[in-house]
């Protein structure tokens, strides 16, 4: 157990920052339930979606690897600023890490002091299934009650569980190359209230199915679906391209495709978008959610919702979150900002702290570290 500070080390208001562990994020998401936290998402996220011209905007920063990525998200409204960190390592199972971690940052815009500091890697699961539900309400075909799942890992059950609250599907059809992933996922989403189908192939799960869902891992330009497997007025969530080099799709679907996106020049970069031209026609989400451009046109359109996570999505998740805990017992605070008494004697805060754990005669103060009652609080 950690001892406390001596007094005139302890910190201040100031000095401290909210924290959300991951502990205490399933613990909310536990209270709260996983279906009312992705519709609350999901309406967050449609209300910054409606303010899209407001964001400060930018792809994402990205440090390629040849085991995997590593990438800064920032976005800004003008009063708050977010960042994530995160992760994409396609391999990091085989040796029992996560493919996906991550953490963010809210700040305040006008003293530049982080506001919350908190977990992202079940965060981001469900902002991005949110996300993915979100749009299917504008694009997928009114009635589609069924959805193939083509890739049954981390993210699986967020999405089925985010288009059964948000969009009203009742059946998921689930494949995977890994038949163990497609059994935790069904045994995951039992009594969940969906039909559960596990299908030996991506053919068979797509059959039928008014919905298409792909999030699939692999770092590489593969074809999940093939033309022949798209129909007629089917809304494809392509959710796996997400990075330069890595694409789920087969270009002719793209050109038989209505395609939407977050932000164009990024999904132009990491998206199924980087199969085809620079200058093919793409329409941000935020315009059909405004009613600045169409959605879905008609009961045959192919509609392709080409995702690939944006940081206005993290921004969106950090405020909810950030509302969502205060006040709760679902935060913690660290003494994360140093704060001296006086801004400009930072250096001050190092002669105290060695004063401070110099040792003490027998009589004069505290325990060994500690001032007194009588010392400066506060930094």
């Amino acid at each position: 157990m950690t001892a406390p500070a001596p007094a005139d080390l302890a910190p201040s208001r100031l000095a401290m920052v909210p924290f959300v562990s991951v502990a205490n994020m399933l613990r909310l998401v536990a209270e709260v339930g996983v279906e009312t936290v992705l519709t609350e998402l999901a309406d967050a996220m449609e209300e910054d979606f409606r303010r899209w011209p407001d964001f400060e905007k930018v792809p994402r920063i990205a440090s390629h690897s040849a085991g995997g990525v590593i990438e800064l998200m920032p976005a800004s409204d003008g009063r708050l600023y977010g960042f994530k960190y995160v992760n994409g390592h396609p391999k990091n199972t085989r040796t029992g890490h996560q493919t996906v971690t991550a953490f963010g940052v809210l700040s305040d815009v006008e003293t530049g002091y982080p506001l919350l500091l908190s977990e992202m890697t079940v965060l981001t699961a469900l902002r991005t299934a949110a996300a993915s539900a979100l749009a299917a309400r504008y694009l997928a075909p009114k009635g589609a009650r069924t959805m193939a799942m083509i890739g049954n890992g981390a993210q699986c059950e967020f999405q089925a569980l985010a288009f059964r609250t948000i969009v009203g599907i009742d059946t998921v059809r689930l494949y995977d190359v890994s038949p163990e992933a497609t059994a935790k996922a069904a045994r995951n989403l039992a009594a969940r209230g969906l039909t559960v189908e596990t299908c030996r192939s991506a053919e068979a799960a797509v059959e039928g199915a008014g919905i298409i869902t792909t999030c699939t891992a692999d770092k590489q330009r593969a074809t999940i679906l093939s033309d022949n497997m798209v129909g007629a007025g089917v809304h494809i969530n392509a959710i796996g391209g997400d990075c330069p080099g890595k694409t789920e799709l087969h270009p002719d679907i793209l050109l038989r495709s209505s395609i939407f996106t977050e932000f164009t020049p990024q999904t132009r970069i990491e998206g199924e978008l980087q199969s085809l031209p620079p200058d093919h026609p793409a329409t941000e989400l935020w315009e059909v959610i405004t009613g600045a451009a169409p959605g879905r046109r008609d009961g045959a359109e192919i509609t392709l919702f080409d995702s690939v996570g944006f940081a206005v999505e993290d921004f969106t998740a950090l405020r909810y979150i950030h509302d969502r805990v205060e006040g709760s017992s679902h935060v913690e605070m660290l003494d994360l900002l140093a704060d001296p008494d006086d801004p400009r004697d930072l250096f001050g805060m190092i002669v105290r702290a060695g004063a401070s754990a110099a040792p003490r005669p027998p009589g004069q103060g505290g325990p060994a570290g500690h001032s007194g009652p009588a010392a400066a609080p506060g930094r």
